[in-house]
């Protein structure tokens, strides 16, 4: 738990000051003289002044009580007195140029932190488990496509685009997500164990309604995890598994009278066990000790979220996949940390357009206690993985504040465009009822998302 906290206030306390840092360095930039530098809201923990400021400032720098959120307050005429001296570093007196450029300047920050936070991950290089697919889930599409399970995946392609490596299950996983969402067929190119083109194989992602981007979703899809081999690890205390007598490193060979290919055929046979609200018992054939022995399992029924009873053994299926170092080089690292940001950012847009016109669940929307489990779990898995949640939430800061609602930067920004246009700014009655308008669908928003955080974690 305190793991959770400290993971989520760090990573608040990172996103908030990067984005504040880009209204206040541009601002600073364009001889906006700056008032307030604040990270988090309400009442001032900590304030202090630099000693050294830049020539025409004064700012002081807080750090407020309520975490979730920041703002930079600069020298505007609309929100006080301006000394006539000073009026030519007021916000508002600023060329259209520059008041865009300092709004922009908040999002721009997060999405280019996400790329060095994506370019510092490949440069560090992260285990990750081999592109070889484990047995495909009955009925999915890609057990319909012909996939077994232990192929290695050498490169694909989504419609359209040119094949590319995949260097391990991480990148497919990427691709699947990103192919289902998107509603585009996939083509897998399969290799030998020597490397050796094996054939091509084309999953009809388009098929799919993915109203949800969730585990059901990749359960369709059928590949839901790397090749294992189907070995029990830690036996939980009085779950069906101890009851059975199995034991931390059974090599499970049959299960009844079918072969247990893989870890994940493996689940998806215990999980198939269930008839008429009952575990149904079945003969195990495991190795143990260089020894073939038989025991009889009854598996556990769960249920859980309307879904159908499931059979369970309360025991960890599956060892650890076989893993590589996938590390770039310095502009290699840099491409594809921008690459990846890119992919998240559109995505992430494409997913709120989807929800806006009903072809995506707002079930989607994530809220703070999602984040900060997310941040808890990734923290305790390591940096690298704790990194790439950073780059995640970056991006969809980024992405979210450039939304042209009123109270979020790309509100402001769509005022700049209509001056623009118009040759004239809003006036302040609109002003007024677009900002009541907007801070109306941000809570819409913000409720949704603390429903779905609550029904994630305790329903």
């Amino acid at each position: 738990m305190l793991m959770t906290v400290v993971a989520f206030l760090v990573a608040l306390g990172v996103l908030i000051a990067v984005h504040e840092y880009g209204h206040y360095r541009v601002a600073v930039a364009c001889k906006v003289k700056v008032l307030r530098f604040s990270i988090g809201f309400g009442t001032a923990l900590y304030r202090w002044k630099p000693r050294k400021q830049r020539p025409g400032q004064d700012t002081e720098f807080v750090i407020g009580a309520f975490p979730l959120g920041g703002y930079v307050k600069m020298l505007d005429e609309r929100e006080g007195d301006v000394a006539p001296a000073e009026r030519h570093r007021a916000f508002n007196t600023q060329p259209l140029r520059s008041r865009a450029l300092i709004v922009a300047a908040g999002p721009v920050a997060n999405l280019l932190l996400a790329i060095l936070l994506y370019a510092t991950v490949n440069w560090m290089g992260v285990q990750e488990p081999q592109p070889v697919l484990a047995s495909p889930v009955p009925g999915s599409i890609a057990a319909q496509a012909g996939l077994h399970g232990g192929e290695r995946v050498q490169s694909a392609a989504l419609d359209g685009d040119t094949l590319q490596p995949v260097r391990s299950f991480e990148d497919l996983r990427w691709l699947l997500t990103r192919g289902a969402l998107d509603g585009h067929d996939l083509r897998l190119v399969l290799a030998r164990d020597g490397g050796q083109p094996a054939g091509e194989v084309l999953l009809p992602l388009s098929r799919l309604d993915a109203r949800e981007a969730d585990a059901q979703l990749m359960r369709k899809v059928g590949l839901v995890a790397p090749w294992s081999p189907p070995v029990l690890g830690d036996v939980m205390a009085g779950g069906a598994a101890e009851r059975a007598g199995l034991r931390k490193g059974d090599f499970v060979l049959r299960l009844g009278n079918q072969a247990v290919g893989d870890a994940q055929n493996l689940r998806d046979l215990i999980r198939a066990q269930v008839r008429n609200g009952q575990g149904v018992p079945s003969t195990w054939e495991i190795e143990r000790g260089g020894r073939r022995i038989q025991v009889l399992v009854t598996p556990d029924v769960v249920t859980a979220d309307g879904q159908p009873a499931v059979g369970r053994i309360s025991a960890y299926v599956g060892a650890p996949p076989a893993m590589l170092t996938v590390r770039y080089g310095p502009v290699d690292g840099l491409w594809k940390g921008a690459e990846r940001t890119w992919e998240v950012s559109a995505l992430s847009l494409r997913m709120m357009g989807r929800m806006v016109i009903g072809e995506a669940s707002v079930k989607n929307l994530s809220g703070p206690l999602t984040i900060a489990d997310y941040a808890g779990k990734s923290a305790s898995l390591g940096l690298t993985q704790y990194l790439l949640f950073l780059a995640l939430i970056s991006v969809s800061l980024g992405v979210l504040n450039l939304l042209p609602l009123p109270v979020l930067d790309g509100g402001h920004l769509m005022y700049y465009l209509w001056e623009a246009v118009t040759g004239r700014s809003i006036s302040e009655a609109w002003m007024e009822r677009l900002q009541r308008g907007g801070v109306a669908v941000l809570l819409v928003m913000m409720s949704i998302a603390l429903f779905n955080d609550v029904a994630r974690l305790f329903g």
